[in-house]
């Protein structure tokens, strides 16, 4: 008899907190995971039944939804990486303003190029300060590549994600 209470006792609390775990997520995943390739990586999970997304004047924020934060360097030439330095790229993705910052104590004729992936040149000037708003609200949304160049000779390229 005292066996029979022990195991009764032990399976009510196991089912206790099986349920109390189950009603602690709202919606959960099925599965995810991580896959990692060549070109990069990604995250992803399966089962998420609803998100939510708000939507503000400096952009929008997706709850549940991983969002890529993503700067890369698509291209540099070796000769002249170390002519300019500690460069940053934000917002990206955008809608609506890029912020260019470097350092260029080189004193370089610094400019830049807004491509998009045709090789259309939407926008060019030069780059007068280390740091540079560049406005690309006009520009439709797609992929485009922001190349900095000292004297037409190109110095790195990035990838730009406008929303």
């Amino acid at each position: 008899m005292v066996k029979n209470k022990k195991t009764l006792l032990l399976t009510i609390t196991c089912c206790t907190f099986s349920i109390l775990n189950c009603l602690a997520q709202e919606s959960p995943t099925s599965a995810g995971g991580n896959l990692t390739g060549s070109n990069g990586s990604v995250s992803y999970s399966v089962g998420q039944v609803v998100y939510l997304t708000q939507t503000g004047s400096n952009g929008s924020i997706s709850q549940g939804v991983q969002q890529p934060y993503e700067i890369s360097e698509v291209l540099g030439t070796e000769n002249f990486t170390n002519l300019i330095q500690d460069v940053k790229i934000y917002p990206n993705p955008t809608a609506h303003n890029l912020t260019l910052n470097l350092i260029n104590d080189n004193n370089l004729a610094l400019h830049f190029q807004i491509i998009d992936l045709n090789g259309k040149v939407y926008k060019s000037e030069k780059i007068t300060s280390n740091e540079t708003n560049i406005s690309v609200s006009s520009l439709p949304s797609s992929i485009y590549f922001l190349k900095i160049l000292n004297q037409n000779q190109e110095i790195k390229t990035y990838k730009i994600i406008k929303k």
